[in-house]
């Protein structure tokens, strides 16, 4: 009886111990530190492409299945829309509705550059970006570019950005938390949608001219561009959208007109030599009516190619800081306006003169470029094209040309556009006029 209860309490003693070592085991797993979230960065510093004068840079952008995909994107802070291509909005699950050349739909919530998430669509009720455009068809978001989605200025605006042409960078920052260098100057932040205007002067009179770092070239309104061309006509200019200046392949493209400014004063920058075009006039109330305030045109990339540029949106103020001092030949190529088509093929628009005569009279526009000295042409972005069109005055390349279905072969020479020439510094001073 004694050996029986001794067995018992032996056994309901270890049944307590039992209990009270789960019990503390348990306490001590849920008092033990758990492993804290990584931060979210603050700041992200990234390499950029500098193609045809735009800035594309990689990121990833999360997928339904989990998974994320990793495409180009063009930094474009002169633009409000945010574009996806129709094969990259297809793979995040949306759907569209379609009317004429542009569709839209849901955007994504979100993309991530170098490890920062940045928000798009928003996830707070009457934040964010309400649709994303889709060109139809299997249209690029831009012709002739490599990117299947764009930064736009409505997603810049809620950081510190870094624009830094001289090193191939670009920096995102949360705002207030960047250290610009450079000059500052004040600026006009339209705050629905981020679009910047800096005050200008041109020959001492004032403007308001825009910052659109997502172009090529820059423009000036055509009542302000046809009275300079009047009062200057020095000043090298020419007609025909040649090198940065051929965007898009529009038909009106061939009458584009093309001038150097002498000097404009942009914020606190005094910059000379500036290539601009006339602003076709069905453009000009469309950036008026997104910039909010009147405006005299936009200074795009191509005058600002040597400078670090910093976008502090939140103190309405800009930074330029000069990286480099050196002129791009930007004008010496050959005299060719091209459309990039869907398919990737090159349609030759026009061809520009060159002292009066056309600079490549072999070529008729309605051909098609196929190579340049046999390297193909189709399927590349239309930046690289011109960088095999471009070079030294008279340096030849051998285009191979179709038309009618036939291919040919053609040698032209790269020619020094929109500048000055050596007989004219030589005799009166006066440049080129083309």
């Amino acid at each position: 009886m004694v050996q029986g209860f001794s067995t018992r309490y032996n056994l309901h003693m270890r049944s307590r111990i039992l209990v009270v070592l789960i019990l503390t085991l348990s306490a001590l797993a849920q008092s033990s530190p758990k492993p804290a979230p990584q931060p979210e960065s603050k700041s992200v510093t990234v390499p950029m492409t500098v193609d045809h004068d735009r800035v594309i840079i990689d990121l990833d952008l999360p997928l339904p299945n989990g998974t994320t995909k990793r495409v180009h994107a063009w930094v474009d802070n002169g633009d409000p829309d945010l574009y996806l291509s129709r094969r990259l909005f297809e793979s995040t699950g949306g759907s569209l509705s379609c009317d004429g050349q542009v569709c839209s739909g849901t955007p994504p919530l979100e993309m991530n550059i170098g490890g920062m998430t940045i928000s798009l669509g928003g996830r707070i009720p009457g934040f964010g970006i309400k649709e994303a455009k889709v060109p139809a068809g299997g249209a690029p978001i831009a012709p002739g570019l490599d990117a299947d989605i764009n930064l736009p200025s409505t997603v810049l605006r809620n950081y510190d950005v870094l624009i830094n042409f001289p090193d191939h960078e670009l920096t995102l920052a949360s705002s207030g938390s960047l250290k610009f260098k450079g000059v500052a100057t004040k600026v006009i932040v339209n705050a629905g949608n981020g679009l910047i205007q800096v005050p200008s002067q041109i020959e001492n009179k004032k403007y308001t001219l825009a910052l659109d770092l997502g172009s090529s070239i820059s423009f000036l309104v055509e009542d302000l561009f046809d009275k300079l061309a009047a009062a200057h006509p020095d000043w090298p200019h020419m007609t025909g959208a040649i090198g940065p200046a051929n965007l898009r392949g529009s038909e009106d493209e061939t009458k584009w007109k093309l001038m150097r400014v002498d000097r404009l004063q942009f914020g606190p920058l005094f910059l000379t030599n500036v290539a601009v075009v006339d602003f076709p006039t069905d453009r000009v109330s469309v950036l008026q009516k997104r910039a909010g305030t009147p405006t005299a045109g936009l200074l795009g990339a191509n005058a600002l190619i040597n400078y670090r540029v910093g976008l502090d949106y939140a103190h309405s103020t800009v930074y330029f800081d000069i990286g480099r001092l050196f002129n791009f030949p930007d004008f010496d190529v050959i005299g060719l306006i091209l459309r990039p088509e869907d398919d990737g093929r090159f349609t030759i628009l026009g061809i520009a003169d060159f002292d009066g005569t056309p600079s490549v009279p072999e070529v008729q526009a309605g051909d098609q470029l196929v190579a340049v000295d046999g390297v193909p042409v189709s399927g590349s972005a239309l930046g690289q094209v011109w960088s095999m069109l471009g070079g030294e005055p008279g340096k030849e390349r051998r285009l191979t040309v179709e038309r009618n279905g036939k291919q040919f072969t053609v040698a032209a020479q790269a020619q020094h556009f929109l500048g000055e020439t050596e007989e004219n510094n030589k005799s009166k001073g006066k440049p080129r006029k083309n």
